[in-house]
């Protein structure tokens, strides 16, 4: 086995996997204030859910790290642990995937936050208030950015897949790491 691998297969252990889960998903909020504040892509509504799903994912990697690290009779439920992690990478993935199909037109969008969509309690009065504050309005099937055909949003349905998938194999492990 390389050394590569022999890596991967101790980091992949139940109680090591949720800190580097966490890990990733925090990269990915960086990255995503890295494009709203350094790069001046404001996210649209779907966005900050998907920014939000990743804040659970971090804080519940960190909270099993915790609980294995201070009460280590936890680590028998690790697996459970692992695969908890996996779900909401899944519901990440899902729901990552559901914003870039709207922004490639391939399903309809909430009319909240799409081209076509409007709210029927908003009034030109309100629409000119908005404008006259300077805001941005930043819609939901547009796509800001991306890299190789692929959105943001694209991106992260991808990753989060990645993430999910290493999350149950991580949860299908028996055994566990050398410490």
């Amino acid at each position: 086995m390389t050394d590569a691998a022999a890596f991967l297969r101790t980091q992949s252990a139940p109680t090591r996997w949720p800190l580097w889960g966490a890990f990733a998903s925090i990269a990915l909020l960086l990255g995503a204030l890295g494009f709203e504040f350094i790069g001046g892509y404001p996210p649209c509504p779907m966005c900050y859910v998907q920014r939000w799903i990743h804040v659970a994912a971090a804080v519940l990697g960190l909270g099993l790290v915790g609980a294995y690290a201070f009460a280590p009779e936890t680590r028998r439920y690790a697996r459970w642990g692992a695969a908890a992690l996996g779900l909401v990478f899944v519901g990440s993935a899902l729901y990552a995937a559901r914003h870039a199909g709207i922004e490639y037109g391939l399903i309809e969008g909430p009319a909240s936050c799409t081209a076509s969509g409007g709210s029927p309690n908003f009034s030109l009065d309100d629409l000119n208030a908005a404008l006259g504050a300077g805001q941005r309005v930043v819609l939901c099937d547009e796509i800001a950015w991306s890299l190789f055909g692929i959105s943001m949003a694209g991106w992260n349905a991808l990753i989060s897949a990645g993430l999910a998938a290493v999350s149950f194999v991580a949860a299908s492990r028996r055994e566990e790491a050398p410490a």
